[in-house]
């Protein structure tokens, strides 16, 4: 039964899925004075929502047909359910009770093909469908996410005063905007996941090498990474970071984090960004770096057996660095990250005709989401600037940013790796750049090999046309 405590004929907004994320969005959406209705199959989620939304303008049902009645026209309806299936069957079993015009929003992590499917099958019923990637996690979906809607302008505008008053704010701009046609939001929010993956990666590699190459403490840790957040390298994820090596286990004595088995686990967002960037051919070899060694990290068992095959391996790089190498080796490697999603970004938005505004992503990752921080004003003035910039690393500003910092990245992979301490996503990193910012490149050889063993041609570098020779 539909609660009376508010005399409301008909609710604003509705909800799919009442989990952490989408009770908190729906609290959220009715903290900003929007009635809000949810659904879900679980009535004690149903109760929950009730519970914490008790004075505001919220309800919910386990019937389909009672939210659905429930619910102003155009309906706005949103899902916060799992990728894949679960989206195709919500889906499938509202589309019957809906109406010319009413809007669904898909707000998970869905592959955009999905996306792109889904858009095209609803706009032949004249349903309006959206992707929407929320960044932010559950405290974000609570107060403030960054939100990345795509589908088609007609579509948003319907949504848009509810997701401007929910989002995030930076200089009381709301972050969300509309970012282009079909898949464009859910493709957008697939890269952010993508850099994210990369800098939790080098953060990881921050950690192990001042752990174990410099001897560095939880507490001293602690430190070290609260002094980077007052400085460039300020971002959500190195703050966190700092907050974490203070935690004591209460399990047992001390600190939590070393109590954690290294086994990271992944839902696919990361992969499915490098997966798109090999399809497109763009390279973003440090995002790549991150998904292996999450792959990595799943083989416990075998990584325990071959390290102590290995023990006595002798390592020494008779390299000396500090923190402050480490900073800025890592703040280099943040920036060349974010260039090499953003350049995956110019890129499919011509191959999937989504027109994105690069300087408009950057603006709306600067609150809510997972990835923000300092640098991503740079990277917005950067593109407002020159919104053709085919890559970050041409940027006047960026360009001085980078020499700042480089031979420090240098020193600390050398550190690394003479040290046996793995940096896959920093050496990766550092070679991206060495190799982006080179002329000649060894490709010349490989053309010769590949025209010698197979005839495949080659051009050469002092005279058009494609060539052959008999190299035997």
């Amino acid at each position: 039964m539909v609660s009376k405590k508010f005399m409301v004929s008909l609710y604003d907004f509705g909800l799919v899925g009442l989990g952490v994320m989408g009770r908190n969005f729906i609290l959220n959406v009715a903290d900003h004075q929007f009635s809000a209705f949810g659904l879900d199959t679980d009535p004690v989620k149903v109760s929950d929502l009730k519970l914490e939304g008790a004075g505001k303008k919220i309800d919910g049902t386990t019937d389909k047909l009672v939210f659905i009645q429930n619910l102003s026209r155009p309906r706005k309806i949103m899902l916060l359910v799992p990728a894949g299936g679960p989206v195709d069957s919500v889906i499938y079993e509202l589309l019957p009770h809906l109406e010319p015009g009413d809007l669904l929003i898909d707000g998970g992590n869905s592959h955009f093909s999905d996306t792109n499917r889904r858009f095209d099958q609803l706009a032949e019923k004249e349903i309006h469908f959206m992707g929407a990637g929320v960044s932010g996690g559950s405290k974000g979906a609570r107060f403030g996410p960054s939100i990345m809607p795509g589908g088609n302008e007609a579509s948003y505008k319907i949504i848009q005063p509810i997701f401007e008053a929910v989002s995030a704010k930076v200089n009381n701009e709301p972050c969300v905007d509309f970012m282009g046609h079909g898949s464009a939001g859910n493709y957008v929010k697939m890269i952010h996941n993508g850099i994210e993956y990369g800098l939790m990666q080098l953060i990881g590699e921050s950690y192990h090498i001042m752990k174990q190459g410099l001897g560095l403490n939880n507490f001293e840790l602690q430190k070290v990474y609260s002094k980077w957040n007052e400085g460039d390298l300020q971002s959500f994820l190195i703050e966190i970071t700092a907050g974490i090596f203070s935690v004591q286990d209460d399990l047992g004595s001390g600190e939590l984090v070393d109590k954690i088995l290294d086994k990271a686990k992944q839902k696919g967002t990361g992969k499915w960004t490098s997966q798109n960037a090999m399809d497109m051919g763009m390279p973003i070899p440090t995002i790549d770096a991150a998904v292996a060694m999450r792959q990595i990290s799943a083989s416990k068992e075998i990584r325990t057996e071959v390290s102590q095959k290995y023990k006595s391996t002798e390592r020494e790089s008779g390299i000396v660095i500090d923190t402050l190498d480490v900073e800025k080796a890592f703040y280099f490697a943040f920036m060349i990250t974010y260039a090499q999603g953003m350049s995956q970004l110019g890129v499919a938005s011509s191959e999937y005709h989504y027109d994105l505004n690069l300087e408009r992503i950057a603006k709306i990752w600067r609150g809510g989401c997972i990835i923000r921080s300092r640098f991503l004003e740079d990277m917005r003035v950067a593109f407002s600037k020159n919104s053709e910039l085919p890559t970050l690393l041409l940027d006047p500003v960026i360009i001085e940013k980078i020499k700042e910092t480089v031979m420090s990245a240098r020193k600390v992979v050398q550190f690394s790796v003479g040290n046996g301490i793995p940096s896959m996503a920093l050496a990766n990193t550092l070679n991206y750049f060495d190799a982006f910012s080179s002329s000649n490149l060894p490709l010349n050889l490989i053309q010769a090999q590949r025209d010698y063993f197979g005839s495949h041609t080659y051009e050469r570098n002092d005279r058009e046309g494609v060539f052959h020779s008999e190299w035997k």
